[in-house]
């Protein structure tokens, strides 16, 4: 069944699109929730509207991700953590603490899921952060971590 995306669709696609998906998922998902049009050949006018609204907002959030990661990338970010002797941390730096710094350090509000992290930091030191802002709009950050007392 040719359904027109109203939302963007995690696997199916993007507002403005006309995709063939099956007619059950159409009937029992997309449709009952607003998510997709039944696709009919005079919608083709409409798409078109929906997805030149798209790449316009598109450009804009991708300007302003642009603008965020040189603040981002300009400014130094400190996190201060307890740590023993040896450098350990008694505990380690989380995603969270990491956003709670770019907004201290820069004004600028992330979600945690933004930073990219392989494992929490443990060790007082530089580590090497990426920050996701937008689709191909990485900045990669050094966050020093600092003992407190």
């Amino acid at each position: 069944m040719k359904v027109l995306l109203r939302n963007d669709v995690r696997g199916v696609g993007r507002r403005g699109d006309i995709v063939e998906v099956k007619s059950g998922y159409a009937r029992n998902y997309l449709l009952p929730g607003g998510l997709a049009l039944a696709a009919t050949d005079t919608m083709e006018e409409q798409a078109k509207s929906m997805r030149k609204s798209r790449d316009l907002r598109d450009a804009a959030d991708r300007q302003a991700a642009e603008t965020q990661k040189a603040a981002i990338e300009a400014a130094k970010i400190s996190v201060g953590a307890r740590a023993g002797t040896n450098g350990r941390l008694f505990g380690s730096v989380t995603e969270a603490d990491i956003v709670n710094a770019i907004r201290t350090a820069t004004n600028v509000s992330l979600e945690r899921s933004q930073i990219g992290m392989d494992e929490h930091i443990k060790e007082v030191g530089t580590s090497s952060v990426e920050v996701y802002l937008f689709d191909g709009v990485i900045a990669t950050i050094n966050v020093e971590v600092v003992a407190k007392a």
